[in-house]
């Protein structure tokens, strides 16, 4: 199956490890946040998936788009026929027009038991609001902010002393 893989941070970066690893998937192609300057020195750090993406798939292209409604990007996804995304903490609302492509449609890792918790730090939140659980659910996107059919959630409990 071609994937084409959307995630930035190293949380991102253990589920691309997992897809990589597993011969039905074949990742064409990674979309990540642009390298951004890091630290006192501000130095020029990529993500971890691009990182570990140019590591094990050097021939592979990886995007960075700054704007995902670019004509250019969108042809170049278009490009690779690819027969779904799978969408891991990638940073930002991924609009329609490139929902659309993949033929199989659009898989969502969200780090919290939706529908509780959508945003960008599910995790904390359950740990700041007292859950007494989490958990991970995999479902199937649309263009609303974490929204779409939930396909499966994993549960597990938080000990009284995880903090933020």
């Amino acid at each position: 199956m071609r994937i084409i893989y959307f995630g930035t941070p190293a949380f991102s970066a253990s589920f691309l490890q997992a897809l990589l690893a597993d011969s039905f998937f074949d990742v064409t192609a990674l979309v990540c946040q642009p390298d951004e300057p890091v630290g006192r020195k501000k130095i020029l750090t990529a993500p971890a998936t691009k990182v570990l993406f140019q590591k094990t798939h050097p021939d592979r292209p990886v995007f960075q788009p700054v704007k995902l409604k670019d004509p250019a990007f969108i042809e170049s996804l278009r490009a690779l026929s690819a027969d779904a995304c799978v969408i891991v903490a990638y940073g930002r609302i991924i609009p329609q027009m490139v929902l659309d492509l993949p033929k199989f449609g659009n898989v969502n890792v969200h780090p919290s038991l939706l529908p509780l918790w959508r945003g960008p730090s599910p995790m904390q939140a359950a740990i700041a609001h007292g859950d007494a659980e989490t958990g991970v659910t995999i479902m199937l996107i649309d263009a609303e902010m974490d929204h779409g059919p939930l396909l499966t959630q994993t549960r597990f409990a938080l000990a009284e002393h995880e903090t933020l």
